[in-house]
């Protein structure tokens, strides 16, 4: 029997799980479904495909995927939601990277919208992650080997994300921590994720977007971050709406 070396890893509510469309990848692997039902409502399990899952009452997506991080067992892992396709391909050829490279812990990759349009601008190259370069990171773009991640003690820092009163970041708090702990990662320009344009990432202007995104910079910069943030505000200034906000982004205090 062929060793699985990947868990497909999806977060989802329980009155989603009917969109869940099971990946096509041509590499021995497994599926995990974290299911959230924090209405405690009556839902249907899939049954056209072989699955592992966990019921929970809690909601966040954070605290899902630490569920599945901590469930994975499997050599890696990669990330989804119930909107995610994805393109088993380019999943093949990070794998194949991740074996080639055993002291690189994490791989992102990029992903594309419906329309088949790439999400973002994404370096055109192979690149080392640092701090300064994770920060528009998605979940379903990331592989992380299960090992290092737990041996390290990284995991979702469950008060940001979806579900959380600082609603994004959760990503790029986890890759920071894994920086933080001797981890490394790198970014491959291999499109394996389709997923609508929307997300909680997008989204921009309002104070509560500026709070949360002023909390995710404090999380991971600590003392540095007032400068980290004037730093980001300037580089983003139509998005923000123009100089209004800038000492109260700066500061972290609205």
């Amino acid at each position: 029997m062929t060793e699985k070396l990947l868990t497909i890893g999806y977060s989802t509510l329980a009155d989603r799980l009917k969109n869940l469309i099971p990946p096509k990848v041509d590499l021995p692997h497994e599926i995990f479904i974290s299911i959230q039902n924090p209405g405690k409502i009556e839902f249907v399990l899939p049954t056209n495909f072989q699955f592992r899952s966990v019921t929970a009452t809690e909601k966040g997506v954070a605290k899902s995927r630490n569920i599945v991080l901590s469930s994975a067992e499997t050599k890696y892992l990669l990330f989804a939601d119930d909107e995610n396709t994805f393109r088993g391909e380019n999943i093949k050829s990070a794998i194949s990277y991740l074996e080639k490279h055993p002291k690189c812990d994490l791989v992102l990759a990029q992903a594309v919208d419906t329309t088949g349009a790439l999400r973002k601008a994404y370096p055109k190259r192979v690149k080392k992650l640092t701090k300064f370069n994770s920060a528009k990171a998605a979940t379903y773009e990331m592989i992380v080997r299960v090992e290092s991640a737990k041996s390290k003690g990284v995991a979702f820092d469950e008060r940001f994300g979806a579900g959380a009163d600082n609603y994004l970041g959760d990503e790029y708090i986890f890759i920071a921590d894994l920086i933080d702990k001797g981890g490394s990662g790198v970014f491959l320009p291999l499109t394996i994720a389709i997923h609508p344009l929307v997300s909680s990432g997008s989204r921009w202007g309002s104070d509560a977007d500026l709070r949360a995104r002023a909390e995710v910079f404090q999380r991971v910069f600590g003392d540095t971050a007032p400068l980290i943030r004037i730093a980001f505000y300037l580089k983003n200034l139509r998005k923000f709406g123009g100089l209004k906000n800038l000492v109260k982004f700066s500061i972290g205090k609205f």
